[in-house]
């Protein structure tokens, strides 16, 4: 069952290569969707595949980039597909 998760990353997330880390394991797990950097300092990500490669994306992202410090993931799961026919880094 194909699923969208809305995903926000909290923590030292940024400027430690965390948006290339979830492109190259959402191409790993051909997952759709985008990654970009918020003003306040999270990582946002909209991911679309099936739900277990979803759930393994998910818990990579909880562990992050050697450089990075993960204090908190939070997800919003959908039924909606999304606009995106591969992963990008907004």
């Amino acid at each position: 069952m194909h699923k969208t998760a809305e995903i926000v990353v909290l923590g030292c997330v940024q400027a430690v290569g965390y948006r290339l880390f979830t492109k190259r394991y959402a191409d790993h797990l051909h997952i759709t969707g985008c990654v970009q950097n918020q003003a306040d300092g999270s990582v946002k990500v909209v991911a679309f595949g099936d739900k277990a490669n979803l759930v393994s994306f998910i818990e990579k992202l909880r562990e992050g980039p050697r450089m990075a410090i993960v204090k908190d993931v939070k997800v919003w799961w959908q039924d909606r597909d999304t606009a995106y026919t591969q992963f990008v880094i907004i």
